[in-house]
């Protein structure tokens, strides 16, 4: 008996204004816009039925055609502003994508920040999505520093109280390993999509697990440099 193959919608997510880092998604990077390096690895997983790239800005959708992926439409101003979430970016993707009368499965949120996550990251959070039969996955990495570590400063600066009774005196190897989340894929069951439920609210959700090195999402001008540097140095390729 022939399983039909899910169809998995990948949404790349690139708004054109940034005030942290301005124009962030299309800054050159390794000699290619950053966008370019999300375009490429979701274009090489084998798992994804159709990529869309939800923007509000004609100069990035220039670039992406100029990359082979064509922008069929842009997203309205309302979904392009600093208070507009995800949530609402993808529901309104997703819609734009099944007008056409294509059923989709699943969505895949693809943030262009995340530029050295790869087409195998993409293909192994879709695989845990179909193993675990889950509504959604996040990808997470390990964190150097223990949180144990980390508290707030009083406006005197005073250590005192800084760390508690019992981390002090032990090794950071015999603390609990913690994970964050790193954002550079998501997938989530499209019927959660349209019944517009919070990915944090479903109940089967699970945790892929991905290098440090491919989860640097760019924030500040600090993780661009740190991710042209790997990209420089190590020769990560994708496809």
């Amino acid at each position: 008996m022939n399983i039909k193959a899910p169809k998995i919608l990948a949404v790349v997510t690139a708004r054109g204004g940034s005030k942290r880092l301005p124009e962030k998604n299309i800054l050159p990077l390794a000699g290619k816009p950053m966008i370019a390096w999300t375009l490429e690895a979701a274009q090489a997983a084998s798992a994804l039925t159709k990529v869309v790239v939800s923007t509000d800005s004609e100069q990035i959708a220039r670039i992406c055609e100029d990359h082979g992926m064509p922008v069929p439409w842009l997203r309205p101003a309302e979904l392009a502003s600093d208070t507009a979430t995800t949530k609402s970016v993808i529901e309104h993707a997703l819609a734009q994508e099944e007008r056409a009368g294509v059923h989709y499965d699943a969505v895949v949120i693809l943030q262009p920040t995340s530029p050295l996550r790869t087409a195998e990251d993409i293909d192994g959070a879709i695989r845990l999505y179909q193993q675990k039969q889950a509504e959604g996955v996040a990808s997470v990495s390990s964190v150097e520093h223990p949180p144990q570590w980390i508290n707030t400063l009083p406006e005197n600066l005073s250590l005192k109280g800084f760390l508690s009774q019992d981390v002090i005196g032990r090794r950071s190897q015999t603390l609990p390993q913690y994970y964050r989340l790193n954002g550079a894929v998501s997938v989530i069951a499209a019927e959660a999509v349209r019944q517009k439920q919070d990915f944090w609210s479903l109940e089967q959700i699970y945790a892929y697990v991905m290098d440090p090195v491919r989860s640097v999402d760019i924030d500040s001008e600090l993780d661009f440099l740190l991710a042209e540097t790997i990209l420089t140095k190590k020769g990560i390729h994708h496809g």
